[in-house]
Order: C-alpha cells, then sequence, then structure tokens
C-alpha cells in the first residue's frame, strides 16, 4: 500500500512538470538572462547621455544604497556578526581577488602581440587587479541561497582594500602613475553601501515583519539594480566610442581570452572552497564574490592610472563585466534549484542514519521536488 500511494503523486507531478522539460537543461535559457541581453540591447541602440546619462548613474546609485539599506533591514545583528567574523571566507575571497586573479593575468602575457595587442593585454591585466564587486555578489548570493551576511562583507572588504591595493599593483605590474589612497572613492564607499546597511540595522526592528511578508520585493530590487548598473556602463562604452577603437577578430579574441579567465576562476573558487572545508552557503559566497570584478570601481581608477587611454583600458574590464553578469545569472538560478534536493537528501540521511532510504526515494518523497519548485 505504501508503495502504491507514493507512486501516485509522483506521476502527477512528472505530468505537471513535462512542459517544463521540453528544453535541453544545458541551454542557458533563462528569463533573467533574456532581461540582460534586453538591457544591453537597449543601451546599445538607446544609450543614456548628458542629462539622461546623470538621470541613471543616479539612479543606479539610488538602487544600490536600497538593495543595501534593504539587506541591513533583513538580516539579524547575530547573522551580521557572524559574517563579519568569519575570516577565512575573506581572505579566501581576496586571495582569490587580489593574488589569484593576477597570477592568471601575469600568464595571459604570452598571448601578445599574437591574439591581444599590447593595449588590449594591459586592460586585462588591469581587469584582474580590479576589486570584487559589491551588488551582484550579494545579488547572486541571494538568489542562489548562499551566506548573503558573508558576501556583503566580503565584497565591501574587497572594495576597501582594492582603493588602496589596485592602484599599487597597476604601478607595479603595469606601470604608470597611481592615485594612492583616495578619500573621496572612501566616502563614495561609505556613503553608497555602509551607511545604508546601518540605516536598515537601526530601521530593522519596525520593518523586518513587513519585509518578512514581502520576499519578493528583494528579489525584484535584486535584479533590478544589477539591470540598471548594466544599463549604465554599457551606456557609458557606448557614448565613449570603446567598443569601436578593435577590430571584430581582436574584440572576439579577447571575448574568448576571458570567457576562458571567468571559467578558471569560477572552477578554483567553487572547488577550491570544496578543498577549504567551506559548506554550501560559504562556497557560494565564496564564488560569487571571488571571481568578478567591479565595473564601478574599475572606471574610475581606470581614468587616472591611464588617462586619455583610459577608454580603451577598460574594454576587456566592461567586457568580463557582463560576461560575469550573464554567466553568474544562469549559476545563481542553477545553484538555487540544486539546494532543495540536497536539503531534502542530507534531511533523509540525518533521519535514518543506516542508509535504509536511497537517493532517489528521497528525492521522491520530498514536495518541492514534487511540486518543481524554482528558485523564490
Amino acid at each position: 500500500m505504501n508503495r502504491r500511494t507514493s507512486r501516485t503523486p509522483r506521476a502527477s507531478s512528472s505530468a505537471s512538470i513535462r512542459p517544463r522539460l521540453r528544453l535541453p537543461s544545458w541551454l542557458p535559457v533563462d528569463p533573467y538572462v533574456l532581461a540582460l541581453l534586453a538591457t544591453v540591447g537597449l543601451a546599445a541602440l538607446l544609450p543614456a547621455s548628458g542629462a539622461a546619462a546623470q538621470v541613471a548613474g543616479g539612479a543606479s546609485t539610488g538602487a544600490v544604497a536600497l538593495l543595501f539599506f534593504l539587506y541591513g533591514a533583513r538580516l539579524s545583528t547575530a547573522e551580521v556578526v557572524e559574517g563579519i567574523t568569519h575570516w577565512r571566507l575573506h581572505l579566501t575571497v581576496l586571495a582569490a581577488t587580489f593574488v589569484l586573479f593576477p597570477l592568471v593575468g601575469l600568464a595571459a602575457r604570452g598571448l601578445v602581440p599574437y591574439v591581444l595587442t599590447p593595449q588590449l593585454y594591459s586592460g586585462l591585466l588591469f581587469l584582474c587587479l580590479v576589486p570584487s564587486t559589491v551588488q551582484s555578489s550579494i545579488a547572486f548570493t541571494s538568489i542562489a541561497r548562499g551566506n548573503v551576511p558573508a558576501a556583503i562583507c566580503a565584497g565591501s572588504f574587497s572594495s576597501l582594500i582594492g582603493i588602496v591595493l589596485t592602484p599599487l599593483l597597476a604601478a607595479l605590474l603595469i606601470g604608470g602613475r597611481t592615485a594612492g589612497f583616495s578619500a573621496d572613492s572612501l566616502l563614495r564607499i561609505v556613503a553608497q553601501l555602509l551607511l545604508p546597511f546601518v540605516a536598515g540595522q537601526l530601521l530593522r526592528r519596525w520593518i523586518a515583519g513587513f519585509l518578512a511578508r514581502h520576499k519578493k520585493v528583494l528579489g525584484l530590487v535584486d535584479r533590478g539594480s544589477v539591470l540598471l548598473v548594466v544599463y549604465t556602463a554599457f551606456s557609458e562604452g557606448v557614448i565613449s566610442g570603446s567598443w569601436h577603437q578593435v577590430t571584430p577578430a581582436r574584440l572576439g579574441a579577447l571575448l574568448a581570452v576571458e570567457a576562458v579567465l571567468l571559467a578558471v576562476m569560477l572552477a578554483a573558487t567553487w572547488y577550491g572552497g570544496a578543498r577549504l572545508g567551506f559548506g554550501r552557503a560559504d562556497r557560494i559566497a565564496i564564488q560569487f564574490a571571488g571571481s568578478k570584478k567591479s565595473l564601478a570601481a574599475g572606471l574610475p581608477m581606470a581614468t587616472v592610472l591611464f588617462g586619455a587611454h583610459a577608454s580603451l583600458a577598460v574594454l576587456p574590464l566592461m567586457l568580463f563585466h557582463q560576461m560575469q553578469l550573464m554567466v553568474c545569472a544562469v549559476i545563481a538560478k542553477r545553484r538555487a534549484r540544486d539546494e532543495e534536493p540536497e536539503a531534502a537528501a542530507e534531511a533523509v540521511a540525518v533521519a535514518k542514519p543506516d542508509g535504509g532510504v536511497t537517493r532517489g526515494a528521497a528525492r521522491d518523497d520530498t514536495p518541492a521536488a514534487a511540486a518543481g519548485a524554482g528558485p523564490v
């Protein structure tokens, strides 16, 4: 009887999710990726310029501040303290950002001049020295159901340290003038990231309940803030003419090199986190915070470091930025889908440590799997 009754809901659930399985699972067909592509197309056709660029830049800044305010209001103080004290994770992210990335960038010197021009290689190496992005790392960590407090702290630490470390590394490895420590950059980071987060923490006791009942608001802010940053950044590239200064062949070669670079860093941060003994939630934060680079931090630094050649120097960073957002959007959604079956299997293993239940049976008995639940 038990076998007979357990098969009925499984058959009905399979029928209910059959239309979702028509496309191959390896195809990156994702509504959020389509939204990213549409945003890039919109920026290419209708880039924000003049007063519109100022409005878009201000809206992007406001969206990031709102994102941090909402996270500050949602996270409990205990979670924040746990994220701050997770020093092994922060050191791992910093090592990936400022040690492993530059080493891979130096190894790419052998591609000059056959694959990359000296100017494009300088931009690629500069890309490897830029600090990690903050808002998209947190957004993708949240979508993938990773350690969001650790991602917030790791991204913020990387940005703060990068203010000093990125110009120093650029002067050492690339040459030219460096800006050194910029008090104005530090003030912008504090004003845009830390102050909204602290404000959210202070107001948490009054608005946390409302936000808990409207979790979709956080999801919309996560995705919307990234889309707005993509539009603003791509508009700047179109207006400056950066995309017309290289031949299509060189551009294709640069894209291929950056695809390999991103794949190497995504694999290194994910499997390296496992070798270091981190759990799934921490590995998600390490992967998204340690494999990406900040366009918002890199652009102002490049204007000081490269002067008149800044537009071409930031071209690799701009391309990598778009690529990392699209690839990580797919990874984050798949991590979220994989989380529920793994959690269910672990729960069954704890409940029946004698191994009497197989992984397949655990998956069949999972309500989330039976309903075909996706990420929130």
